[in-house]
């Protein structure tokens, strides 16, 4: 199982600096950020643009992947997007990994002065912003033409530093979702079932997680895929696991997840006063101990 951190883009970049390459020295597997332009309780207070963070992250960072958790076509559009995806896995010399979702119907949505789509309308954008920004990380030369999105000869040269091209990360739950994880994600994202109750056990979050991944594989399969070919990552934070309250919780939570298929496990890095507020101490020593202790899990999934 990797061990990876996502960092909230709410520093200064003479604060953040810092924040950076302690994740590339503690050797966490991945160092994801937020792509919104707000979020939830934070939105009153300092909030800074994911792709230009992640590029400063590159040029202070050596070895730890760098990645959005998630980009979405809430307020993106591909043609943009993928130039700046290719730019940035050029900076970190092919260390970026794309995370994508639908969006939802929060600050993202309205901040532009339109209505909210409809979850259809989400799952049908995503559809479409997926397969064409697949197209022009992959083509020199992408003219395209259906769907909710469009390019005219958009060029995308030279193209990622990696190859065939950046990895997608697809965050679903839903059957469209997991199928669309199936054909076009290198990973599959997922925070939990949020359709448990305020007082579900870690026991019935890792049942729920077992039963999404049981749908991933069953996508893949649809679709003449290996699963074992997606990494399956679970952003922690969001279910009833007290994954950095020690060392030996982060293991247990790890241990649990593991056998309910997940192979990448991602840790908030703390924020004093909010709902990630953790022992800055116990969260050095996950990275640290509590990866190695976990490093040699072996999934639960079939295909493993």
């Amino acid at each position: 199982m990797r061990v990876s951190t996502v960092i909230l883009p709410i520093y200064p970049w003479r604060e953040g600096r810092e924040v950076w390459r302690a994740a590339d020295d503690l050797g966490f597997h991945a160092a994801y950020t937020y792509d919104h332009l707000s979020w939830r309780s934070f939105r009153d207070g300092p909030w800074f643009g994911a792709v230009p963070t992640l590029a400063a992250a590159a040029g202070v960072t050596e070895r730890v992947r760098l990645g959005t958790l998630v980009s979405s076509p809430n307020f993106r559009e591909p043609v943009t997007f993928a130039k700046e995806v290719m730019t940035l896995d050029d900076l970190s010399g092919g260390r970026v990994t794309v995370g994508l979702g639908a969006g939802t119907t929060g600050f993202d949505a309205t901040v532009l002065g339109g209505e909210p789509w409809s979850a259809r309308e989400r799952a049908d954008r995503l559809r479409d912003f997926t397969v064409l920004l697949d197209r022009l990380l992959t083509e020199p030369a992408v003219t395209h033409d259906e769907g909710h999105y469009r390019a005219h000869e958009a060029r995308t040269i030279p193209g990622p530093v990696q190859s065939p091209r950046v990895p997608f990360a697809i965050a679903a739950t839903g059957p469209r979702g997991l199928r669309l994880a199936a054909r076009h994600g290198q990973g599959w994202v997922t925070t939990g079932d949020g359709r448990l109750p305020d007082d579900a056990t870690p026991t019935q979050s890792r049942a729920a997680v077992r039963a999404q991944v049981e749908r991933l594989e069953a996508a893949c399969a649809d679709a003449g895929r290996d699963p074992a070919s997606v990494e399956r990552i679970l952003l922690t934070g969001f279910t009833p696991d007290p994954a950095l309250e020690s060392v030996d919780a982060f293991v247990e939570t790890a241990h649990g997840y593991a056998e309910a298929g997940i192979t990448e496990i991602v840790v908030h890095q703390p924020i004093p006063g909010t709902q990630f507020a953790a022992d800055e101490r116990v969260f050095e020593r996950i990275a640290t101990d509590g990866a190695a202790q976990v490093r040699g899990l072996a999934t639960g999934t079939s295909s493993a």
